[in-house]
């Protein structure tokens, strides 16, 4: 018996020794696909991290903008206050002129009104000294306080004559 034994054993360690390769091959399959499923995941994180990228550089040139087109508008909201100011400060000055010429005027018009009555007081004046002259003098009174008008010419009357009615001309009748 003893010669099989050392075949026994034999078989045994080979047999021990397949099932460890089997075993090794069965883990080397598990780890390759194992490899093979990160490997995808990983290729799927890199899809979405390209496309983040990609959506994260498209949001920032927005941002971009965006702030430029703010700086815009801020600047223009700058210059129309600038204008609005300006219009402002012309507008006062403006009236400002205005009230002044409206008292220079109404001066004037004082001032006129002044030098009317005064004309009207010395053409009464006048016309009692001329009347005290005539009576003394014993002439008729030329000047009372009526003024005899014109007589309206007639507008009809005035320049119009007839005008004769030539060939060819058309007469509305």
């Amino acid at each position: 018996m003893a010669p099989s034994i050392p075949r026994t054993r034999a078989v045994a360690a080979l047999r021990m020794k397949q099932i460890a390769l089997d075993n090794q091959n069965r883990k080397m399959r598990r780890l390759r696909a194992k490899l093979e499923t990160e490997r995808r995941e990983s290729a799927v994180i890199e899809k979405e991290h390209e496309s983040t990228q990609v959506a994260l550089e498209a949001s920032h040139t927005t941002i971009a903008g965006l702030t430029e087109i703010g700086l815009c508008m801020s600047k223009k909201i700058e210059r129309m206050k600038a204008k609005k100011q300006q219009a402002r400060e012309s507008h006062m000055e403006c009236h400002h002129k205005m009230q002044a010429r409206i008292i220079e005027a109404g001066d004037t018009i004082q001032e006129q009104h002044l030098v009317i009555e005064n004309l009207v007081e010395e053409k009464a004046s006048l016309l009692q000294t001329i009347q005290g002259l005539q009576e003394d003098n014993g002439a008729p009174a030329p000047f009372d306080d009526e003024w005899e008008e014109e007589p309206e010419e007639d507008p009809e009357e005035e320049g119009l004559e007839e005008i004769p009615i030539g060939e060819g001309d058309i007469v509305d009748e």
